[in-house]
């Protein structure tokens, strides 16, 4: 494999984390120049039978969750298997693991036990609910967390319809994200003193933090929040709009935009209307002007809409499905839809990397490892020689591609 550029590239990362928040932690670190040493139980990641979809008989979730890593297979319940972790994890700069609560220590693989050995390691934990309070033992799940969060009491259609989950698993992405930034936080100040730590995240405060604005209204006001649909707690019209063949997102919230929409709309009208002439009165009577506005909209196009309030300068876009995302020419020309080439399936698209660099660009260069694929490879780099790489193979201490 050709060496990691970007950031964090010198970074090794010993990735103990399975299915989404462990390894979108991973996966940033990657992306951002670490060499990511995924390690899999013998059957693999649980990701890896999330089928259908599979592309030439690879799990679609596991390629995308995995990309630019390495890739061993260990069998833990083997103590060969549990040594070679150990020398891996004594030459690492990060561990990232998601296990429940008591698994490393079983292993003697603590933060403790291992910073006897490596003082400078920065040991990432992602888990349910946070390593310490009540709630500690418990397993953690994205649903379980917007729920518990308050997040679901937010998000739908309105009061009293059932609740809803937001459709992407917020906050197993979010803790992911959330870990790689204590990371990258933790090295530079490893960097400074010499000195690891540990950083110790969870799905509950990743999806608590997505609740900013409906807290601040909570805490001012001593009143639970409701969900609104697409439209925003503090701002008015900010939401999606009918027309005549879909929808269109419009954010005329304030009023400078609101009287570029009005123009744009031929409504002047509405802004003589004391319920609608300044944001607080339009946020007081939204279910009016949510439906004035449907009516405006209504009579023309999205792609019409668009190109009006474009030339207006007004903040507008359209509601895409996924595929058009993916054919979205600003996705395209950030490099958020790319291709690499898988080791069994050849290229496969997935998803670029969010933050760009001017000198040190992130990279996305290699696709997700099959199972064990570099076993060999990172055993002898620590030092195995061949017989014992084999023997270790034999043993099924070892998974090899």
């Amino acid at each position: 494999m050709s060496a990691r550029t970007g950031p964090l590239s010198g970074m090794r990362v010993i990735e103990l984390a399975h299915i989404m928040a462990g390894p979108v932690c991973g996966l940033m670190l990657a992306d951002m120049g670490a060499d990511v040493i995924k390690v899999e139980k013998p059957t693999g990641d649980d990701s890896r039978r999330f089928v259908p979809p599979d592309i030439g008989g690879e799990a679609a979730a596991y390629m995308m969750m995995n990309r630019n890593k390495r890739g061993i297979s260990l069998n833990l319940k083997d103590q060969g298997a549990v040594e070679v972790l150990r020398k891996l994890l004594a030459e690492a700069d990060v561990v990232v693991e998601n296990y429940r609560l008591g698994t490393m220590e079983k292993l003697g693989l603590s933060y403790e036990d291992l910073a006897a050995a490596n003082p400078r390691l920065i040991y990432c934990e992602i888990s349910g609910f946070g390593r310490t309070g009540p709630y500690a033992e418990r397993g953690g799940f994205d649903l379980i967390a917007q729920g518990i969060s308050g997040l679901m009491s937010i998000t739908g259609e309105g009061p009293g319809r059932p609740p809803v989950k937001v459709a992407a698993p917020i906050s197993d992405i979010n803790a992911g994200i959330l870990g790689a930034m204590g990371v990258s936080a933790a090295y530079a100040n490893m960097l400074q003193t010499g000195k690891g730590q540990k950083v110790d995240t969870s799905l509950f405060e990743a999806a608590i933090v997505q609740t900013y604005w409906q807290s601040a209204i909570a805490f001012a006001t001593g009143m639970k929040p409701e969900p609104l649909g697409s439209a925003h707690p503090l701002n008015a019209p900010y939401q999606a709009f009918r027309t005549s063949d879909g929808w269109i997102n419009v954010g005329a919230a304030n009023q400078s935009n609101w009287l570029r929409f009005l123009d744009v709309i031929s409504a002047p009208e509405l802004d003589e209307d004391p319920r609608f002439n300044s944001n607080a009165a339009r946020i007081q009577n939204l279910p009016a002007l949510i439906e004035f506005l449907n009516g405006y909209l209504a009579r023309d196009t999205t792609e019409n809409w668009l190109a009006r309030m474009e030339k207006a300068q007004l903040p507008a876009g359209p509601v895409n499905d996924i595929l058009q995302m993916h054919n979205d020419p600003q996705a395209i020309a950030r490099d958020m839809i790319i291709d690499v080439d898988h080791a069994s399936v050849g290229m496969v698209r997935t998803i670029g990397h969010p933050v760009k660099f001017s000198r040190t660009p992130a990279k996305v260069d290699h696709a997700a490892p099959v199972l064990g694929q570099h076993s060999r490879e990172v055993l002898a780099e620590i030092g195995y020689e061949t017989e014992k790489i084999d023997a270790l193979i034999r043993s099924n201490a070892v998974i090899a591609a």
